[in-house]
């Protein structure tokens, strides 16, 4: 019957089962000296082996309250409203905007490379009035600058990369989270590839939302965000007229999963990825023994080695302003001569070294080399160095 030659095709498997995992997992081993992700100790990845329990276990809610404890060391913050995003750096910056930001709001950003275009377009998005004070790569605002803008435009939000990973600039932060305040408008700090390596107060700088990522300088794998929110922040994301626009970012629901409502006991949200929180406690701790003021002298030391070293092969930094040079993340203005994905293609075939090319406004003009965390010491600067001057040797000159 028809019945039942329906019956037969329904139970028959049409899609075979793959070939490609029949063979076992292969996974390099790779010097990880680009802008990110930075390679995972041996003892952050056998952290991440531990058993999975429950994520509403009380065991994991204690290691929740580790990792709030360790954020808001790193943050330099007594903020109670701090805790991890389930998700990598664009997932903290997507909660940062969703939750302060409301259709009609007016957003500032600074654009001195590819994050500040980001932050516009998620704001732009979700409905907001986005203005962006904007310099060529390499450059960063005086607080004279910002000043204007905060005049001119009148921003409930102004978004500002410490780190811009894209062209190697740290951007200077005193004083412009008390201008922030004196316009009635929150300072929202991108520290991803900053945070542990570079100085940063979250409190005595008057930043209201900060966060960073797990697989930079604390060397976690990535899929964790740490983020935190001051009193005024909190004060404008909990009298919004409208609910924001991600349930899954929504901090009302995400403070009381981490305990920072006040609640008496937490309800269930999303499963939190469990064995990424056990990764990024011991990411926290490692940075807690050698002490945050160590991290951002040892991160400041290897990269001034670094720089005399690639001087003195002759390559030119993109940054001209010493003071803003991020050392986490160098930029080297690409090589006259030579294609610059020969290079970096060469050091990775060659040296099984990852180091990168451009991102948004800096491509074609920059390589960029990440040592941070554990990857930030003169053996690493040594082996980059190396690297790179036998690539310079052997890559061919292009005829342009």
């Amino acid at each position: 019957s028809i019945h039942h030659k329906n019956k037969v095709n329904m139970s028959a498997v049409s899609v075979p089962p793959p070939k490609r995992l029949q063979k076992p997992l292969v996974v390099p081993h790779r010097h990880m000296f680009g802008p990110g992700p930075s390679n995972v100790p041996p003892r952050i990845l056998e952290a991440g082996a531990n058993p999975v329990i429950g994520h509403m276990h009380p065991e994991i809610f204690e290691i929740m309250n580790d990792i709030k404890s360790g954020i808001q060391y790193l943050f330099q913050t007594q903020n109670n409203m701090t805790l991890a995003v389930s998700g990598t750096g664009h997932t903290a910056m997507e909660c940062a905007i969703f939750n302060t930001v409301e259709p009609g709001d007016s957003v500032l950003t600074a654009v001195n490379g590819i994050w500040g275009e980001r932050a516009a377009e998620m704001a732009e998005r979700i409905g907001a009035r986005v203005n962006s004070i904007v310099t060529p790569p390499g450059g960063y605002f005086t607080n004279a600058e910002i000043e204007q803008a905060l005049l001119k435009y009148r921003p409930a939000l102004f978004f500002l990369a410490h780190g811009e990973s894209s062209t190697g600039v740290l951007h200077p932060l005193d004083g412009i989270g008390q201008l922030c305040h004196k316009y009635n408008c929150l300072f929202l700090v991108d520290s991803v590839a900053s945070l542990g390596g570079a100085p940063l107060y979250m409190d005595k700088q008057g930043i209201d939302i900060l966060y960073t990522g797990s697989q930079k300088v604390l060397n976690a794998p990535p899929g964790t965000a740490p983020i935190s929110f001051s009193e005024r922040a909190c004060q404008k994301i909990f009298n919004r007229k409208s609910k924001p626009v991600s349930f899954f970012l929504d901090l009302s629901w995400l403070a009381n999963y981490w305990g920072c409502d006040g609640k008496a006991s937490r309800t269930y949200h999303h499963t939190g990825p469990v064995t990424a929180f056990y990764s990024l406690r011991e990411s926290l701790a490692v940075l807690v023994e050698e002490g945050l003021e160590n991290s951002w002298d040892r991160h400041q030391k290897v990269a001034e080695y670094f720089h005399r070293g690639l001087e003195s092969m002759g390559l030119k930094l993109f940054v001209k302003d010493i003071k803003a040079r991020l050392p986490t993340v160098t930029t080297i203005v690409a090589p006259r001569g030579y294609n610059w994905k020969d290079i970096t293609s060469y050091i990775m075939k060659t040296h099984n070294l990852e180091i990168s090319g451009g991102l948004g406004p800096s491509v074609g003009l920059v390589l960029r080399v990440g040592l941070m965390g554990r990857n930030s010491s003169k053996h690493s600067a040594d082996m980059v160095l190396a690297a790179l001057k036998d690539a310079l040797q052997h890559c061919h000159k292009s005829k342009v």
